[in-house]
């Protein structure tokens, strides 16, 4: 008994240090992981303070020669950021898109009352639904009919987005396609071959999905001496979860500009040039992901990093676009979900970057 009780206070520290350590446990279990990224930005004062009558907003631009871009934007957006702050704040493109252009910003998600080019009265977002908006920025360019002239997706860099400024000012759209001009108006390729990858799959080129176990695939469309690509390439890719991700889908790269056969997810005997003008893809680096019955489900034609790249393509893999049609619904789901896990999510970061460190 003696015995018994010297020990006894013993057996108590190790109970509290036990119940301690299981405390930590279950408190580093409830924490809430971090959220990186976001920016929110602060548009030009030149933009037109509209009232959202898109026929009026183009016959006053039209009085004036001048054309309307739409601006979808969000709340917290880097890649609108990054239009603004990198591509709108350089001299001569703010100059340009000023003298030639009446730019309306629209959130993708908001409320305000917009009344569309048939008519038809509704909220901003369900504007931004209509046109099947899943990216920001999105920016619609229209001629004097109200016809779409150019769409562009996502963010671009800027010696880009100056291309199409001036494709879509000079009427351009009535001699040649965007595509075309794009490739004749940037630096041409001086020489090199394209960035190889080891998930990369090799000719042939089959891509007809046949069973019930056939993966979804992903078609990387780049170029030669492409700037962008390199960035997608060594930025991008290294990360191991955007490998990883990649592991689940029939991963090929063609050359967009070459005659290399190619059958498509749709069984159509092809070549990788004649197919990327089919599919109007405009520039590289494009990556068009199929699901595993051929069907295309959503594309990435814009600059994105580590988190948009993945969630991309999971969109795709886990089946999500099944359910949820927005992208953007789902990428905060997704986010949402990392964080309830106790993982830091960060929205801007580059494969060589640690989570919320710039």
């Amino acid at each position: 008994m003696i015995s018994h009780s010297m020990q006894w206070p013993h057996s108590l520290k190790w109970f509290a240090f036990v119940m301690l350590l299981f405390a930590g446990f279950a408190e580093a279990a409830g924490k809430q992981g971090a959220y990186y990224g976001a920016k929110q930005t602060e548009y030009p004062s030149w933009f037109k303070e509209s009232f959202l009558n898109l026929r009026e907003d183009i016959a006053e631009a039209q009085s004036r020669n001048k054309r309307v871009m739409i601006m979808f934007t969000q709340d917290n957006c880097p890649y609108c950021h990054a239009l603004v702050n990198r591509n709108m704040a350089q001299k001569e493109i703010e100059t340009y898109l000023r003298h030639h252009f009446d730019v309306i910003a629209i959130n993708m998600w908001g409320d305000r009352e917009v009344i569309s080019l048939d008519n038809k009265r509704m909220s901003e977002k369900q504007f931004a639904t209509s046109l099947k908006v899943q990216y920001t920025p999105s920016l619609l360019f229209f001629d004097e009919a109200g016809q779409t002239v150019l769409r562009l997706d996502g963010f671009i860099q800027p010696n880009r987005f100056k291309t199409a400024l001036e494709f879509v000012a000079q009427r351009k759209e009535e001699e040649i396609s965007y595509r075309d001009y794009a490739a004749a108006n940037q630096p041409p390729a001086t020489g090199g071959e394209l960035i190889d990858e080891p998930f990369f799959k090799r000719p042939p080129f089959n891509l007809t999905r046949k069973g019930s176990k056939a993966k979804p695939v992903a078609v990387f469309f780049e170029q030669r001496d492409c700037p962008s690509c390199h960035e997608l390439h060594t930025q991008v890719l290294p990360d191991k979860e955007t490998r990883d991700v990649l592991a689940q889908f029939d991963v090929i790269q063609l050359n967009m500009w070459a005659d290399t056969p190619v059958v498509t997810p749709q069984g159509k005997v092809t070549n990788a040039r004649d197919w990327a003008k089919e599919l109007d893809v405009k520039y590289a680096p494009s990556i068009v992901v199929f699901n595993n019955k051929g069907k295309e489900i959503i594309r990435s034609e814009a600059f994105f990093k580590v988190f948009h790249t993945q969630g991309i393509l999971t969109y795709v893999s886990s089946g999500a676009y099944e359910k949820e049609p927005s992208l953007q619904r789902y990428l905060s789901a997704k986010a949402e979900h990392m964080r309830e896990q106790g993982k830091d999510v960060d929205i801007w970061r580059m494969a060589d970057e640690p989570a919320g460190k710039r």
